[in-house]
């Protein structure tokens, strides 16, 4: 079971991910309902996928995927997800601002995979604006600082950040400048 927060608050997920078979075939796409696929399976069913009238679509990518391949696309998603396979992989940071300011991205953004507390700011700086935490607990302090509430009071970790980022284009120098004047 996975915790969603979105908008920074807990929320509930109604998105089903659809992935292929134990044997490598497709998986039968629901009527109706909201639903995510892998970006093979996106372009494998690209055509099922929006021959359908309840529900809306989302796809995810791996780190290692370019945006590029979903950019003719998002006019026909909701959601675009960015799986993180570990914590210390930062590709899905890039992938994120590339959606929000080389292809517009304006939907959903969400973080999914090894997403821990400590990244959520710098991932709400790099456009993510839902993430998925997975509950799986192992120990008391961990408990404490993965859970979800606790997980709510990470974006507001810093009061400010010098750097520019999808939320803030400005750097803080220029903002503190034309603030003086």
């Amino acid at each position: 079971m996975a915790t969603l927060i979105k908008n920074a608050k807990i929320a509930a997920d109604n998105w089903q991910r659809l992935d292929r078979a134990a044997d490598g075939s497709l998986p039968t796409v629901p009527a109706t309902g909201d639903v995510m696929v892998s970006l093979a399976l996106w372009q494998a069913m690209a055509g099922e996928l929006l021959g359908r009238n309840g529900g809306r679509l989302g796809v995810w990518l791996d780190g290692s995927e370019d945006p590029a391949q979903i950019a003719d696309s998002l006019e026909a998603l909701s959601l675009v997800a960015i799986h993180f396979p570990q914590f210390t992989d930062g590709r899905g940071y890039s992938t994120a601002r590339l959606l929000r300011e080389r292809y517009g991205w304006k939907g959903e953004l969400r973080a999914i995979g090894d997403i821990q507390r400590d990244q959520l700011y710098y991932l709400s700086r790099c456009g993510f604006d839902a993430f998925v935490l997975n509950d799986g607990l192992r120990t008391p302090q961990e408990d404490l600082l993965r859970s979800a509430q606790g997980a709510l009071s990470a974006f507001n970790d810093f009061t400010e950040a010098y750097q520019t980022s999808v939320e803030r284009p400005v750097p803080l120098f220029r903002r503190r400048v034309a603030e003086a004047t």
